[in-house]
């Protein structure tokens, strides 16, 4: 009997434990310092800590529940081990909720360092223009933006579960830190876009039945209609990309793929990723239907060169092959897709690709070389878009690309926060005048 109140003791005193380590979790209001042009935009900031303190607040209340149990002689008609399995859980969602403050303090200290703090702003920024659709077919979230060590980028999308339980209440793009700072980083940046965009719409799940049916056991070319459904989630991503970015985008791509050779033509079905190789190919492809211009098939030659495809293994070739002959007849199903989403239009109406070719985009730069000021008064999407063509036509230096894109996002930055305070002051004029008795009260 001795034995077991001081077991229980032992473990009231670790839930107890819990609950002061638990008060430690502080809103990120209360201790991360930054400038305000470094701030995350308000939706995020609010939705962030309003997950994070309902996540404290119930864990609170689960430990609180647990200790009056085992004080009121709970513990005491069950076996020991029976105690220390329902506190283990409580342990286990402790440790949950705490991985939800890791997530998000990525997000949040980052925005603390000089520099780079307005400039993942600035990306939060581009983040929101890049998901925007005409039509009012959705309701984007919140997108903010950390950098972290790593090749490739990635997305924690917005409303998918996180560690510990609940959903993300915002999405999360991580950018690898060797991307900063240059157009490169825009087709990472939209890529991910593309997965909380693709996500909203049910793209993967609009187009993949018909994939399926273009696999009967009839067709010469199964596998490689196989191979293009297996990767449409990350082939839809990159369609989105090329949409917003034009030739910017496959630029960025055949940064992050330029890869040792055996992996750049490695072919894994296991992985979603379609092979480097291929993956630049469709890039070109895609590019090619939706901005037609010559640049597109220079680009795939020059691509070719980086990596030919002599002396690979026959078999490796023939999927290749099947995969090359495959392909228009696969971009003119993305391009003309119809989802019900999109309530009629294909892809390539409903994201408005007119702005983006490359005539236009010329024509931009040559303007804006003579005054920027139109240049920060565009959408982001589009100067990214622009600046990715100037780039291809050897028409920008990497040193004036990188001012130039630092500069923007300085600029989105430090704008987006003066907007913010315009709102948040026209909302303090509007707001009614405290009563005396509510003055009296808060002083």
């Amino acid at each position: 009997m001795v034995r077991a109140q001081l077991a229980l003791r032992l473990i009231e005193q670790e839930a107890r434990a819990l609950l002061t380590r638990l008060a430690l979790v502080k809103p990120f209001a209360l201790h991360d310092t930054m400038v305000p042009a470094a701030n995350l935009p308000i939706p995020a900031q609010a939705a962030i800590e309003a997950f994070l303190a309902r996540g404290r607040r119930e864990l609170a209340h689960l430990v609180h529940g647990f200790i009056r149990w085992v004080r009121a002689g709970g513990g005491s008609r069950l076996p020991v081990s029976e105690v220390q399995r329902r506190f283990t859980f409580l342990r286990l969602r402790f440790n949950g909720v705490l991985t939800q403050f890791d997530i998000f303090a990525s997000v949040m200290t980052q925005r603390s360092q000089s520099g780079i703090g307005v400039w993942l702003s600035g990306l939060d920024v581009a983040s929101a223009d890049a998901i925007q659709l005409d039509g009012d077919h959705y309701t984007p979230p919140p997108i903010v933006c950390y950098l972290d060590r790593g090749h490739g980028a990635a997305i924690r999308r917005a409303r998918t579960r996180l560690p510990g339980g609940g959903k993300s209440p915002v999405a999360v793009v991580r950018i690898p830190r060797e991307r900063m700072v240059g157009s490169g980083i825009a087709s990472s940046l939209v890529h991910e876009v593309g997965h909380q965009a693709s996500a909203l719409l049910g793209l993967v799940e609009s187009v993949r039945p018909v994939l399926h049916g273009m696999q009967s056991t009839s067709n010469p070319e199964r596998l490689a209609w196989q191979l293009w459904e297996r990767w449409i989630s990350e082939i839809v991503a990159d369609f989105w990309s090329v949409a917003k970015l034009g030739i910017g985008s496959t630029l960025g791509l055949m940064g992050v793929v330029s890869l040792p050779r055996v992996f750049v033509l490695r072919v894994d079905v296991s992985d979603p990723h379609p092979a480097p190789w291929i993956r630049v190919m469709l890039s070109c492809a895609v590019g090619r239907s939706l901005f037609p211009d010559p640049q597109w098939d220079a680009l795939a030659q020059i691509w070719q060169s980086f990596y030919p495809l002599d002396g690979i293994d026959p078999q490796l070739r023939r999927v290749y092959a099947l995969l090359q002959e495959t392909m228009p007849a696969f971009v003119n199903l993305l391009v003309t897709h119809r989802p019900r989403s999109l309530r009629g239009e294909s892809l390539r109406e409903a994201l408005r690709t007119d702005d983006r070719q490359p005539a236009r985009l010329r024509k931009l730069y040559q303007v804006w070389r003579g005054a920027r000021s139109p240049m920060y008064a565009a959408s982001p999407s589009l100067v990214f878009a622009v600046v990715g063509q100037a780039r291809a036509d050897g028409r920008i230096s990497p040193e004036v690309e990188s001012s130039i894109i630092g500069g923007l996002l300085t600029h989105w930055a430090l704008q987006s926060s003066l907007d913010a305070s315009a709102i948040c002051a026209a909302n303090a004029l509007r707001r009614p005048a405290a009563t005396a008795q509510e003055a009296t009260f808060l002083h």
